[in-house]
């Protein structure tokens, strides 16, 4: 019996995915003892024992502080909501189209306040801080700064910093955590 071409290509595919899983199932698994471990303080304990001690320097830094990671994750969660609802209601066919571009416009400001936020975060960590975060409603612009140096030199630094990026005078809070 004469097999086609794909069905030969298909059966090769097939077997050699099944000797790849057998190989994978019945070889030693490979033991990786190199970690990092973030104490209370946030600092990064690194623990290495690999074979090239000596040739090899191991630098591992936390990624940043988790309450900063899970107030950025709550501001993009509730900007997703609000993001979601403008589309919900963009999508409803009953809308004339000064409520639809209005809607739009919205939807627009959101992005511009989100990429906004996004920039003077990373301006202010380009300046030598360990981490920040910028929350912003518009009006008002709160900014978190995780530092060790907490003084007001640094903080009329920080909202030199933002008004030089934004332009206008938005009303700025900076607060500095350890």
């Amino acid at each position: 019996m004469l097999l086609k071409k794909q069905t030969v290509w298909l059966l090769t595919m097939l077997s050699l995915v099944v000797v790849l899983s057998v190989y994978y199932v019945t070889s030693d698994p490979k033991t990786n003892n190199d970690f990092a471990m973030v104490d209370k303080n946030g600092k990064a304990n690194t623990n290495s024992t690999s074979k090239n001690e000596g040739k090899v320097n191991i630098s591992t830094q936390a990624a940043g502080d988790e309450a900063f990671e899970a107030m950025r994750m709550s501001r993009d969660d509730e900007r997703s909501k609000i993001q979601q609802q403008l589309t919900d209601r963009l999508a409803t066919t009953n809308i004339s189209i000064d409520e639809k571009n209005k809607i739009y416009d919205e939807m627009q400001k959101l992005n511009d306040t989100a990429q906004q936020e996004q920039v003077l975060e990373t301006l202010i960590k380009s300046h030598g801080y360990k981490d920040a975060l910028v929350q912003s409603d518009g009006t008002n612009i709160n900014i978190t700064v995780k530092s060790k140096e907490q003084s007001t030199a640094a903080a009329n630094e920080i909202i030199r910093l933002v008004e030089q990026q934004i332009g206008n005078s938005p009303q700025v809070a900076v607060e500095f955590q350890k």
